[in-house]
């Protein structure tokens, strides 16, 4: 009996990690379509960038990652990579 109960807590934990790694995922993609589309919009991206870090906060603490000091927020990573991207198509 201990292993169904135990089989089950472990599905739900997959589960909520998959959820958590979709809202980042999609967060992600609005994101760099804004930096894109729209890199003027600077109150879109940062409401934007500020979501994709907590999600990715939650990401990391249902996977069991410390949250790490003086890192770099994932929007700051993915705002350089967009800025290359738009660079690159230009």
């Amino acid at each position: 009996m201990r292993y169904g109960r135990d089989n089950n807590r472990a599905h739900g934990l997959q589960q909520e990690v998959a959820r958590a790694e979709a809202d980042y995922q999609r967060l992600r993609a609005a994101y760099l379509e804004i930096a894109r589309n729209e890199p003027g919009h600077e109150v879109a991206l940062a409401m934007i960038g500020a979501d994709m870090d907590r999600a990715h906060a939650a990401l990391q603490a249902l996977i069991g990652l410390p949250r790490l000091p003086f890192t770099h927020e994932p929007s700051t990573v993915v705002r350089r990579e967009a800025q290359r991207l738009t660079q690159e198509t230009r």
